[in-house]
Formats: C-alpha cells, structure tokens, sequence
C-alpha cells in the first residue's frame, strides 16, 4: 500500500477514536491551495510539448461523460433509493463531477509504478469539474427566471479549484519544462510529501461523517459503492476510445469514478438551499473517496491493463 494511504487512516482512525488531533483550518487550505497548483503545473509542463487542437475531442468526450454520470445518478437515487428531487440533484451533481483529492492519490500511486499518464488529464481533470455543477441545476430547479446563473457561472467556472488548475497550467505552459525546473524542487519533488499531510486532515474529515452514515444506512453505502464502479466502467470505455494510454485510461477511470466534495457543494448551497449538503458529503466523503483510494485505483488500474491486453 503507498505510504500516504497510511496517513488516510491514520487520520481516520484518529478521528474515529475522538482524537484530538486537528489541523489547522489554514493549513488545509494552503495544502489544498498546493496540490492544485502542482497539478496544474505538471499539466502544463507537458503541455507545452505538444499541440493543443488534437484535445478538443477528448474534451468534447469528457463533457459528454460527465452529463451521462449526473443522468443516471439522479434517475438511480430517484427511483431506487427514493431521494427527492433536490437531494437527488445535488448528489447526482456531486457523482458526476471529479474529486482532485482522488486524482492526486492517482497520480502518486502511478509515478510511484514509473506508469506514463498523458499531460492533458489536469485539462480534463478541470473541465469534468463544471458539466455536472450545471445540470445538477436543470434537474434540481429546471430552467427558472429566479436562477441566478450569473452567480452559479461564477461559481461553476471560477471557483478556486478550477481557476487554481486553469492557472497553474497556464503557467507550466508558458514557462516550459526549463522554466519550472527553479520551483521543481517545492511543487514536484515534495507533492507526495504535501499530499500524506492533506490525507492525514481528510481522514479526520470522513471520520465526521460516520453519524450521516449511521442515518442513511446501507442506502448510501450501496451507491456510495455502486456509482462509482459504473461510472468507472464509462470512464475505461471513454478512455479506450480515445485511444489513451493504460497510464492515462487509469486516470480517467479513476476520475470518472471519483465524486466532487469541494467544488459542487459551494455551487449546490447556492443552487438548491433545500438539499441536505451532510447527505452528499456522506456519500462522495465517507464512502466514495475511501473506496476509490484503498480498492478503486489498483482496480481500475487492472481493468486497463485487461483491456489492453484483450485489444488486438
């Protein structure tokens, strides 16, 4: 198991036992505020090696994977686990955005496998973040003239995660792989380092969501499992499709399975007021994120290899 899992349920188990072990609110925040930039960075550095244009389809595609994951979210939680209609929106939206957290565990295990993953997932990890966010809001309050989109566009495109990795890689863009190579040493060399520390404060976090689980039961557990496992086989079709790398159908999968937990929960308490933000937390925090990052990323790894290995 990579090291920084251990921090995971270091924390988590610290929490569970009512520890009092916290991090500072700040310090979360300046992790969180590092990790965006360092894969944004990362991103951008590649980029600048190559062509932009041929991505656009790969853009396209993620756009409409994104879309695909919020519909059948909200069509499972509305007819199988009998959620509302604003509670169902807003957990649709969370399942059908991406969680950074989880893509940058993703990232570590890969580099640690010395497995290539194609510079431009820090461009798709952004642009999977805002489809969701959007139609979440169609389903939970259809098209209104009440709808503040400008807010909500603010919110959606804006938002300090995706403008942190909109930033960083036009950054690692403009400078080149020469012109980062100063600042190497504090965004790439010690990312791992940050990352244990950013896992240590969320397993206190998803320790805080056991009460929401007690509550809820086996319903969110069960698609707190099960969504993401579909999604995960959208994700490996979509990623096979366009031709990626086993390295890079890993990311993709991962992030198709992976659920949002920072930037649809600013969007939905403006959007839908009404819906119980601790559901959607306990699902895509205390069920999703573990799973994908103790069981999901090795299984999503060997589901591309298969793949690629049954490909003539």
């Amino acid at each position: 198991m990579d090291p920084v899992i251990y921090f995971f349920l270091f924390g988590l188990v610290a929490g569970l036992l009512r520890s009092e072990l916290k991090l500072p609110s700040a310090l979360y925040d300046s992790l969180s505020i590092f990790l965006l930039l360092a894969i944004g960075l990362k991103g951008g550095q590649g980029l600048a090696t190559q062509p932009l244009l041929p991505l656009l389809p790969q853009i396209a595609a993620v756009i409409v994977l994104g879309v695909a994951q919020t519909l059948i979210a909200y069509a499972a939680l509305k007819t199988l686990f009998g959620f509302d209609r604003p509670n169902a929106a807003a957990m649709s939206a969370h399942y059908g955005s991406v969680s950074v957290a989880t893509f940058a565990v993703a990232a570590a295990w890969l580099a640690s496998r010395e497995i290539e993953v194609e510079p431009q997932m820090a461009i798709l990890l952004a642009v999977m973040e805002i489809p969701a966010i959007l139609i979440g809001i169609v389903l939970a309050r259809g098209v209104s003239r009440d709808t503040d989109w400008k807010s909500l566009g603010h919110e959606a495109f804006l938002g300090k995660g995706v403008t942190l990795l909109l930033g960083g890689m036009a950054i690692g863009w403009a400078a080149g792989p020469e012109g980062l190579k100063p600042i190497g040493g504090l965004y790439f060399d010690l990312f791992k380092g940050v990352l244990a520390l950013f896992l240590l404060e969320m397993g206190l976090i998803v320790s805080r969501q056991v009460n929401e689980l007690k509550r809820r039961g086996l319903s969110l557990i069960v698609f707190g499992v099960g969504m993401p496992l579909l999604s995960a086989g959208l994700g490996l079709a979509t990623g096979h499709l366009l031709g990626l790398s086993v390295g890079g159908v890993t990311m993709l999968t991962t992030l198709a399975a992976s659920a949002s937990y920072i930037a649809v929960p600013a969007a939905m308490r403006i959007a839908v007021p009404e819906a119980n933000p601790a559901v959607s937390l306990a699902g895509s925090l205390g069920v999703t994120f573990p799973f994908n990052i103790l069981l999901g990323i090795p299984l999503y790894h060997w589901m591309a290899t298969q793949l690629a290995g049954a490909t003539p």
